[in-house]
């Protein structure tokens, strides 16, 4: 790697904000000689345009011997966040490949046949004569033989020992702040009726949540599976599902040895959970290392890091395998304006299950406020499940402002996100798990409500593990990344402007327990928050059938901006609360009217 080379590498004609100190710093970490660079950058400061210039530095093949790694990776777990990369003009030499799913066959009647379930992975010894056109066989050839090779995190751990995508010099793992979660998430086996086509076949023991006799049941699945697999394999030709089935079983197959093979290694970091009932049998690997060390580590001899959200610079490099102190820390300054990026406390008490069914109608009501505030402006309200999607739109359809807001459920999910952006109309969008790789810059959004604080389930085993363990602090310091990500959809440029209303007052109480792992520009939105002075509830001012009084935006316009009394007040901690649930009052208001956050 050259890292003296990252500012020539730099894809965009100029720089802005705080790249070329970004750049600076990056090369600096690297040429002292650290294998691991973490760039934690903010919404919006360029990180695909960061990741580029660090690729750049790659060792190139004129410069290498035979057996030297050269060219580099880009990843990332979000496929939105790839797709970005492939519409952006800047980042045309990085050569995206996918996984053979998102390809369809050329051959004649098989246009609509994904590539792996087309007629090779059919047919035994198929020798497909337009291969060289195959448009996924075309793709990986072109990622593999190209300098700056992108994928999906997922495809990326899936080709691990690849002889096509072997060890390069450089890997740059986008959004890498989930990177643990992530590779747990890969790592899970799954076994139900669904995911296992033999399950019909065997017997679940009562696992009890014991390790031990999950190895065993494993152990025994694996023999079944090997031999049906083995009965498609000696097959000349299989239709499309038993194509499906085969491969399904070899993945299983691997994932079963993966996890035996693990779990009796003595050198091995995982801890393994298992949740079982006479259904399914879920088995989880906690803090996967050696999965990491395979999957990601191995693949490159320099890795950088990138995110907005890598809060605890230890406690990350602990989470997935690499010592603190062979890893550098980069901060980028956050050049957007604070003020154009206020947050507001319409705290409405705890949306904690046991609470819920009192505070979500407040809840509903201070969002028909907020539509009543930006009636002429798109939003987003996070309503962290689809039972709170649910029964809020429910509400909001009862105040009878169900006209201007739009839903989805989990299979209309993607399709109803790109109707609302395209859609000119001024419409609030309850929206489930979009608090990250969401760009609403602009008009696309200018004001979201944060309903419920995003505390991880404590009905999870990992969860429950690592709890039972007194892991608090990593508790709220990954809720405390969902909200920072969050906050960041609404406002992505520094021109940009957008207000986040907090509805929880789970979350003020996060603010301060997690204070300590904040960033500092993160700090200073917590610091500043206030309370909004906001309309009556009024449906027809929601809906933009009346306007905001001259009066009112004068009034507004002239309070003292001033931190929220309540920013902390809340002893609510999402699942260990005492009981406490004093509301918070703050006599100094500032509104959130548009005109106003560019008066100071």
């Amino acid at each position: 790697m050259k890292p003296g080379r990252i500012v020539a590498e730099f894809p965009a004609p100029e720089f802005r904000g705080a790249q070329e100190q970004a750049l600076a710093d990056i090369r600096d970490a690297f040429e002292s000689g650290n294998d691991v660079v973490l760039v934690r950058a903010p919404t919006g400061s360029g990180k695909s345009l960061l990741a580029r210039a660090i690729m750049g530095c790659a060792r190139e093949v004129e410069d290498a011997d035979p057996t030297d790694a050269t060219g580099a990776y880009y990843t990332t777990p979000q496929v939105s966040q790839l797709d970005d990369v492939a519409e952006d003009d800047l980042l045309e030499d990085l050569k995206l490949i996918r996984g053979k799913s998102n390809y369809t066959c050329i051959l004649p009647g098989e246009e609509d046949t994904p590539v792996d379930r087309a007629p090779c992975a059919r047919e035994r010894g198929y020798d497909c004569a337009v291969k060289h056109r195959c448009p996924y066989f075309s793709d990986r050839a072109i990622a593999s033989s190209r300098s700056n090779a992108a994928m999906t995190l997922a495809y990326f751990m899936r080709t691990a020992g690849s002889e096509v995508f072997r060890r390069r010099d450089v890997c740059v793992v986008d959004e890498a702040h989930g990177l643990a979660e992530w590779a747990e998430m890969y790592a899970t086996i799954d076994l139900n009726s669904r995911t296992v086509p033999v399950w019909e076949d065997v017997r679940v023991p009562d696992l009890d949540g014991n390790v031990d006799k999950a190895v065993d049941f494993a152990e025994h699945l694996s023999r079944v599976c090997e031999a049906a697999k083995d009965e498609l394999v000696g097959q000349d030709e299989l239709t499309a599902e038993e194509a499906g089935r085969r491969d399904r079983l070899q993945e299983l197959l691997s994932e079963l040895d993966w996890f035996v093979e693990d779990y009796r290694d003595p050198e091995s970091g995982t801890t393994w959970v298992v949740d079982a009932d006479d259904r399914s049998v879920t088995i989880k690997p906690m803090d996967p290392e050696r999965y990491l060390q395979h999957t990601v580590w191995e693949r490159a001899n320099k890795h950088a890091l990138l995110s907005a959200t890598i809060l605890n610079k230890d406690a990350f490099c602990r989470s997935v395998g690499l010592d603190p102190a062979n890893v550098a820390l980069v901060d980028v300054e956050h050049t957007f304006p604070v003020k154009n990026r206020p947050l507001y406390d319409v705290t409405q008490g705890k949306m904690t299950y046991e609470h819920r069914d009192q505070t979500l109608p407040k809840v509903a009501e201070t969002v028909v406020r907020v539509m009543a505030n930006h009636p002429d402006e798109k939003g987003i309200v996070h309503a962290h499940s689809y039972d709170i999607a649910e029964k809020l739109a429910g509400r909001l359809e009862e105040f009878g402002v169900g006209d201007r807001v739009r839903t989805h459920d989990s299979d209309t999910r993607d399709a109803e996100l790109e109707r609302w952006k395209a859609s000119d109309d001024p419409e609030a969008f309850v929206a489930v798990k979009m608090e990250e790789a969401l760009d609403l810059k602009y008009d696309l959004g200018r004001w979201q409500v944060l309903c419920k604080a995003p505390f991880l389930n404590t009905n999870d085993s990992r969860v429950a593990a690592r709890l039972a363990d007194g892991q608090w602090a990593w508790y709220y310091r990954t809720a405390l990344r969902t909200v920072i990500q969050a906050c960041g959809r609404v406002v992505r440029a520094p021109d940009d402007r957008g207000a986040t209303y907090v509805a929880d007052s789970s979350i003020l109480d996060l603010f301060e327990r997690a204070r300590t792992d904040m960033p500092p520009w993160f700090r200073d939105q917590v610091d500043r928050m206030s309370v909004p002075d906001l309309p009556d509830v009024d449906a027809s001012a929601a809906l933009g059938e009346t306007t905001t009084s001259v009066d009112q935006v004068e009034r507004t316009r002239q309070t003292e901006r001033a931190p929220s009394s309540g920013a902390g007040a809340s002893t609510d901690d999402g699942g260990a609360s005492d009981g406490s649930d004093e509301e918070t009052t703050d006599s100094r208001v500032s509104g959130p009217m548009a005109d106003v956050w560019n008066t100071e």
